[in-house]
């Protein structure tokens, strides 16, 4: 059977890191506050010269070299992103020029958290249909861009970065992408949105979240999902090796977790050290798993997210 399988991992994050000690001093907030309540200690904040392009970039690079596969041999990008570098063309053709592609199938998809989870099942499946034989799959954000730093609290949840991972085709029975399910469900659009855009305010927006309701419904759709990916391949809970979910807020993790059964020390988290990166944050999380040894080939991983739209979706692999 033709499948995608991963054949490397990268990530990059800005240079500047931003402690909860120093965003409280121009927010009115604390570490304490933030700790408890989502388990965030730090989060990277894009300069004026990192963009999702630049950053983008950088965590493709670094996923090639892991994988051993030259820029060239690239087919497919995929690339996730609420925070494009511009309104068009796509993210994804600037991060094909720098890699020095001349030509391959490259273009963005927008699911916000759940973009990467979008982008992977699209790109697995073209990959499956014969479109490429390898591909890039990359989520990358700059969503300080989108904050309203007199929200304290939401601007203290979110940070920029970007993660990717290369597929290629392989022909394998229990290897690589073995089931995605994605979900979406517009009726909550006011619980988690951004207050702007070209057709409606020529602006770009700010951020806006209610969180108590969003929490609700991440905890539910998120485990829902999880077992829809497990059913479709006939794993149970026990078997998996590794969760890599979307870094939004710890208790969201560890909610989830038990009303899968899962041991806490099964999830991978991140959270603490990058915030929400939104698009970014599960590929984030899993290159820094896979990088620190945690991830190990033939490992059963579940990645999961959920976003604005609502939209939400998970995928299971065999590393």
């Amino acid at each position: 059977m033709r499948r995608s399988v991963i054949a490397g991992t990268g990530s990059a994050l800005p240079a500047r890191c931003v402690t909860n000690a120093q965003l409280a001093e121009q927010v009115d907030t604390s570490d304490e506050w933030i700790v408890e309540r989502t388990g965030i200690r730090q989060r990277h904040i894009a300069d004026a010269s990192e963009t999702t392009a630049t950053l983008a970039t950088e965590a493709a690079k670094k996923a090639l070299a892991a994988a051993g596969v030259p820029a060239d041999k690239i087919g497919l990008i995929v690339l996730a992103t609420a925070t494009p570098d511009q309104t068009f063309p796509a993210t994804a053709t600037k991060v094909q020029t720098a890699l020095g592609i001349n030509d391959c199938i490259a273009f963005d998809v927008a699911a916000v958290c759940t973009g990467f989870l979008y982008a992977l099942s699209v790109a697995d499946n073209m990959v499956k249909g014969g479109m490429a034989d390898y591909a890039l799959v990359i989520g990358a954000e700059t969503f300080s861009r989108l904050l309203d730093w007199e929200d304290r609290a939401t601007c203290v949840l979110f940070g920029d970065g970007a993660g990717a991972l290369v597929l290629k085709a392989e022909d394998t029975e229990d290897s690589g992408i073995l089931a995605t399910r994605l979900h979406a469900d517009g009726r909550h659009n006011e619980l988690l949105y951004v207050d702007g855009g070209p057709s409606t305010t020529g602006t770009v927006g700010k951020l806006r979240m209610k969180g108590k309701e969003v929490f609700r419904h991440a905890v539910v759709n998120l485990a829902d999902v999880l077992n829809e990916v497990l059913a479709a391949t006939g794993h149970q809970p026990h078997e998996i090796d590794w969760v890599v979910p979307h870094q939004a807020n710890k208790r969201i993790l560890d909610a989830t977790a038990k009303k899968l059964g899962l041991a806490p020390e099964k999830v991978v988290v991140t959270v603490d050290q990058h915030a929400n990166t939104s698009a970014a944050s599960v590929p984030l999380a899993l290159d820094t798993a896979v990088r620190d040894g945690r991830i190990k080939k033939g490992d059963l991983i579940v990645m999961e997210a959920m976003g604005g739209g609502f939209t939400w979706g998970a995928a299971i692999a065999r590393y």
